[in-house]
């Protein structure tokens, strides 16, 4: 089977395409990976906010483990996952798309490799006032306009 991976041909920048920071984004991919000792949802994310980034991606996982729960809640909350399905302790990879939040990335480096991490998530609406704080921004309208 043959498939198609944007970008192959072009040279790598060896992690420095890594977002760090604050974005609005939109979930574009969800998959739950069984793993024995850490199940995870492996999230494809679409910036949508701020501007200078839209249109670019971040992944990441959030893990499914007993003592990772309330990150998964904290994210499906933010991100208004659908409340009875949430209630029914199900989630469903196709709900998941679609939904838009707010999320803090970093960077993480170990052994050489970086890796980034979903550090805090929020809900859309909060964005605007999120944005003029992180960025010291005080055009809060311009960054609104986009949404």
């Amino acid at each position: 089977m043959k498939r198609n991976i944007p970008g192959l041909h072009t040279e790598s920048r060896h992690g420095n395409d890594l977002l760090e920071g604050t974005f609005l984004v939109r979930v574009d991919r969800a998959f739950y990976r069984w793993h024995p000792q850490k199940p995870f949802f492996a999230l494809r994310f679409s910036v949508l906010e701020p501007r200078e980034q839209a249109g670019q991606t971040i992944s990441g996982r959030v893990y499914c483990t007993a003592k990772a729960l309330w990150r998964l809640n904290w994210f499906l909350r933010d991100f208004g996952y659908d409340h009875e399905l949430f209630d029914r302790d199900e989630v469903d990879e196709k709900a998941l798309l679609g939904l838009t939040g707010v999320i803090r990335t970093s960077r993480t480096t170990r052994s050489g490799c970086s890796f980034l991490n979903l550090d805090a998530f929020a809900s859309s609406g909060e964005w605007q006032e999120l944005a003029v704080s992180a960025n010291g921004n005080t055009n809060a309208q311009e960054n609104s306009d986009a949404v």
